[in-house]
């Protein structure tokens, strides 16, 4: 008995050492080759309309809900009338949706859909109705609630472009393109002279911003049923976010904080501001990047995207300088402004998945890309000779093993390396030509 117990621990200690060798070399692997281990990054879709053109619509992306990239635009122009304020979801039958204003005046909201956010077909306008008669009907929103229900929150005026309020209508089945839906239910609690509310869920709190019509302020108010009452946590200038906003929308970020986007139509601006305690203070507003200025009244949809891991590229020769783009030009800085220019996504390579392709953190497809030598950032066009020049194969680093080297996947014998700071892709013969080509990907 007494040796079977002895045996019995000896199995449970080779077993419990065997487990931590394995565990030891998994980090050991994964330190050394960072990038084999692939993360989701999410994805944040942008549809908005701009300064210049109330019927078009325009598609922006970002992977970090702070600097987006163009993805198309005009990406959807109606049949007729206009397309403001729309407002994207991505639905249960894998479609993309928008609805929108579809004019000044009328009781009509626009939807259209697409497979992919590139491609838009107009599906329909819903007619509403209510008691009293419907002159303007402006700045619809979706919103899908935990218990599976389609909804979209839209502002109704009786006339004169005043008194709008936020009703709810709601999907009967999950055929968007048929379906009908219900009449229009006022969300109590928020009395007359209240535009553009927007609607998020928490646990079983709905929270609604809204902007007084009055005030020129977006105000904040609870309820624990969609359609009210609604009591108001936040009125006035409460946020520090000013008067003469508008539009708000709002997105969960990675980190668990909200992120609400608005309009400065007054000074012509466009910005976000951060609360990171749900809902009950938020940071000072900042203007998006590159947008601001240009778009107007806007959603954003967050989706996981395909895998890619965010990294820094270090050079090996040049301790603190890093690979990045300026001007669409590819070379190495140690002062980067901003940081992101200085972030690329590592993707399964454009022309073939067992390489790899560098996008652009702050502009999305867009990628590093051979040009007869130079290496560019240049959006994708999805031709073939463009993955091909956007594609790489990663090896050993050529001075340093732990490290990595990036050969041209069409012809081998070329390395990405730097060459007074600016980045080329040229054979490597020296020591110094190695030490060049060598690069640390770090984890941001």
């Amino acid at each position: 008995m007494l040796m079977k117990r002895k045996d019995k621990a000896q199995r449970w200690l080779s077993n419990k050492a065997a487990l931590i060798v394995t565990l030891a070399l998994l980090l050991i692997f994964t330190t050394l080759f960072p990038s084999t281990v692939k993360a989701t990054t999410s994805v944040y879709t942008m549809t908005a309309f701009t300064n210049t053109s109330e019927s078009n619509m325009y598609i922006y992306e970002s992977y970090n809900a702070t600097h987006y990239g163009l993805l198309k635009g005009p990406a959807y122009t109606p049949p007729s009338n206009l397309i403001r304020d729309p407002s994207i979801i991505k639905h249960t039958d894998g479609l993309y949706y928008v609805v929108y204003t579809t004019n000044w005046s009328g009781n009509t909201v626009g939807i259209a859909s697409s497979p992919d956010k590139m491609n838009w077909t107009f599906v329909r306008n819903i007619t509403l109705s209510t008691s009293t008669p419907i002159a303007h009907t402006w700045a619809p929103e979706w919103f899908k609630d935990t218990n599976g229900s389609v909804n979209i929150i839209v502002s109704l005026s009786p006339g004169n472009y005043e008194n709008f309020k936020p009703y709810v209508i709601t999907a009967s089945n999950s055929n968007l393109a048929s379906t009908s839906w219900s009449a229009p239910t006022v969300l109590a609690g928020i009395a007359p002279n209240y535009i553009d509310t927007f609607v998020v869920k928490t646990g079983s709190t709905y929270h609604a911003f809204t902007k007084n019509e009055t005030t020129k302020y977006i105000e904040y108010a609870t309820s624990n049923s969609l359609t009210g009452p609604y009591t108001f946590k936040g009125t006035g200038d409460w946020a520090g976010w000013g008067s003469w906003v508008e539009g708000p929308a709002l997105v969960q970020l990675d980190n668990g904080s909200w992120r609400m986007y608005f309009d400065g139509y007054a000074d012509h601006k466009y910005y976000y501001s951060d609360s990171a305690d749900n809902f009950q203070s938020w940071t000072a507003k900042e203007e998006i990047a590159g947008l601001s200025g240009m778009v107007r009244h806007m959603t954003v949809l967050k989706e996981a995207g395909q895998p890619g891991d965010i990294r820094k590229l270090e050079s090996f020769n040049v301790p603190g300088s890093f690979i990045r783009h300026y001007n669409y030009q590819a070379r190495i800085d140690s002062s980067i402004s901003p940081a992101e220019d200085a972030q690329f996504r590592i993707v399964p390579g454009l022309a073939n998945s067992s390489g790899i392709s560098f996008e652009a953190i702050n502009y999305p497809g867009y990628f590093l890309r051979n040009n007869n030598g130079s290496i560019l950032l240049v959006k994708n066009d999805g031709s073939a000779a463009f993955k091909n020049d956007a594609t790489f194969k990663r090896v050993n680093g050529l001075a340093n093993a732990s490290w990595s080297s990036y050969a041209s996947f069409t012809n081998p014998n070329l390395y990405l390396r730097h060459y007074d700071n600016i980045l080329r892709l040229q054979p490597v013969v020296t020591t110094l030509d190695k030490q060049d080509a060598t690069f640390r990907e770090i984890a941001q």
